[in-house]
């Protein structure tokens, strides 16, 4: 069985309920120290390229390009892809980090959505 998954701000207050905590972002957060942040992976491959992100720039009218061009680099990421899959194998609970402000249009979600297609979750 996979594990159950949470999607969570890094800028919210760690909790032992997160389970295994996996930061997905490709620049560490701002105004959040190493040492304080309780991650247990940082998966910084997983992320969208350095091109994606800033061409989608949190816009929701970016939304459905950014969705379908990051699924593809995901698609494309095998080696992230087996990291990620070892993580979801092998504890029972998962929580994706993201540092973006909104809740509903940031790379986690897309993230667990291509999780959810590939049956993994």
């Amino acid at each position: 069985m996979m594990a159950a998954l949470l999607l969570k701000r890094i800028y919210d207050s760690p909790a032992t309920s997160d389970g295994y905590r996996i930061l997905i972002d490709r620049l560490w957060p701002r105004g959040i120290k190493k040492e304080n942040a309780q991650i247990d992976l940082w998966l910084k491959d997983i992320a969208p390229s350095n091109a994606l992100r800033t061409a989608f720039h949190h816009e929701p009218q970016n939304w459905e390009h950014f969705k379908q061009a990051y699924y593809e680099e995901l698609e494309h990421n095998i080696e992230a892809q087996s990291v990620l899959r070892k993580a979801l194998q092998e504890h029972k609970r998962v929580c994706l980090l993201y540092a973006a402000k909104d809740p509903h249009y940031n790379n986690a979600q897309v993230l667990k959505l291509f999780l959810e297609k590939k049956k993994w979750l």
